[in-house]
């Protein structure tokens, strides 16, 4: 009963006087002089307003954004005992120890830091860590002050936007695309011009000279796994440099490579400074912990940080500091190769797991990264009709566009009616032999 009152009182309903009692705060609270007035606004209200499920047009024409569909989650994960969606990390791999301890440290290190605004560009501290890691790893050579703390790859992509895309400007974009650049730039009204992508990765004699920016995946092209080749890098720069534009490097998988040494980073061959680099820690660390990066053009630098300011002015510092000591501790190299090893297990016993279950089949892009391209026999029902089969008994695979993925040429779609992605790193070999044994007799099925 006390918390009752105690509770009155908080909302200003009810005042208390020590010694004399309880008491309603204001004559005619609930029944008293305000009931007439607010009874007659709500039925002036309810008189001039359109019923509720007629919307308002007045509103609607005042709404300037326009929705692109795009979803970075699997679609069907609901009865699903087996998913290839692509990007899922295996929580059974994640180093929750190291994790667990590091954000202990930093509470009992520093606290203080979680009542005040942290620098909207990021914690100093990861930024020169991160810069450390691109230069060893990607032949990036940067510094603390040219990387700029994001949300993941998406809020990177949506700066970028902010800052370079106006309705009508031109952006080039890999065909097919993934779907959450491509809707970025087209829900800021940028109109798309699609450039063809093939085994050596995107076609830059195709790259459109009227274009503002390009937005390009060289290391693992999304969807379909292609590696950009030395000679198209050196072109994609030299139109860059040619038509004045930016090139949008999304290196969203590049941590997780198994048969060769990885290409440098486009960016490590920018002499012009027209490279944007994204980058994250979603693939190794998983997507919850939102904590991505880019590395910017010294042009880019302040108006992506006053962007970022207005946007959401800064990360939450407890996790930059968590990740920042895990970078330069080493835990982040131990964990990176840890995975690595399992990635590629898994990825090799897909890929005879696919060709044992669904022999004829051809497998691209397995070199990195944590998704491969599988096109399947001409015989085969079309992808549309395996993916709906394979679900119903608990499988999800995807074809390119239920991938997350845009296609821009109808003929492309159709040569693609064939092609399966498989995201593997969430997924044990013997979960990946009982999925496609699954598959295998749900297209049996299907006759």
């Amino acid at each position: 009963m006390l918390g009752v009152y105690l509770r009155l009182a908080e909302q200003g309903i009810v005042n208390s006087r020590e010694q004399v009692g309880t008491y309603v705060a204001h004559q005619g609270y609930i029944d008293g002089p305000l009931r007439g007035p607010l009874h007659a606004r709500a039925s002036a209200d309810e008189h001039d307003s359109p019923p509720a499920h007629e919307p308002d047009t007045r509103l609607q024409r005042r709404l300037q954004f326009h929705s692109h569909s795009h979803r970075v989650i699997s679609p069907h994960t609901e009865g699903l005992t087996h998913d290839f969606w692509i990007g899922q990390v295996d929580p059974r791999l994640y180093p929750t120890n190291a994790w667990r301890s590091l954000l202990v440290r930093m509470l009992q290190a520093s606290c203080d830091q979680l009542c005040h605004y942290g620098d909207p560009q990021g914690l100093v501290q990861l930024r020169e860590a991160i810069a450390a890691y691109v230069g060893a790893a990607r032949g990036i050579a940067t510094d603390a002050s040219r990387v700029l703390i994001t949300n993941g790859i998406q809020e990177g992509l949506s700066l970028l936007a902010h800052l370079l895309v106006r309705p009508g400007v031109e952006v080039a974009v890999e065909d097919p695309c993934y779907r959450g650049a491509s809707s970025v730039f087209a829900s800021h009204g940028a109109l798309l011009r699609p450039v063809p992508v093939d085994a050596d990765g995107l076609d830059p004699e195709a790259l459109p000279r009227s274009a503002t920016l390009a937005y390009v995946t060289p290391s693992h092209q999304y969807p379909m796994g292609a590696r950009l080749t030395l000679a198209r890098r050196k072109a994609l720069l030299a139109w860059s440099r040619e038509v004045g534009a930016y090139v949008v490097e999304d290196d969203y998988d590049s941590d997780f490579c198994y048969d060769d040494a990885p290409l440098p980073a486009l960016k490590s061959e920018d002499r012009f400074d027209h490279v944007v680099y994204l980058g994250t820690f979603s693939k190794s660390l998983g997507a919850g912990l939102r904590l991505g990066y880019m590395v910017l053009p010294q042009q880019l630098v302040g108006p992506a940080r006053a962007a970022k300011a207005l946007l959401n002015n800064c990360q939450p510092w407890l996790e930059q500091a968590a990740l920042a000591a895990f970078l330069a501790e080493g835990d982040h190299a131990h964990h990176l190769r840890r995975l690595r090893r399992t990635c590629a297990l898994r990825r090799d016993h897909l890929k005879a797991a696919i060709l044992n279950q669904l022999p004829g089949t051809r497998i691209d892009g397995a070199h990195s990264g944590m998704h491969l391209a599988a096109y399947l026999p001409a015989h085969l029902p079309d992808v549309r009709r395996i993916e709906h089969a394979a679900r119903s008994v608990g499988i999800g695979v995807y074809g390119v566009e239920s991938a997350n993925a845009q296609l821009f040429d109808a003929r492309r779609a159709s040569q693609l009616d064939h092609c399966l992605l498989f995201g593997y790193a969430r997924l044990s070999e013997t979960e990946i032999s009982e999925a496609l044994l699954g598959l295998r007799r749900a297209i049996d099925s299907l006759g």
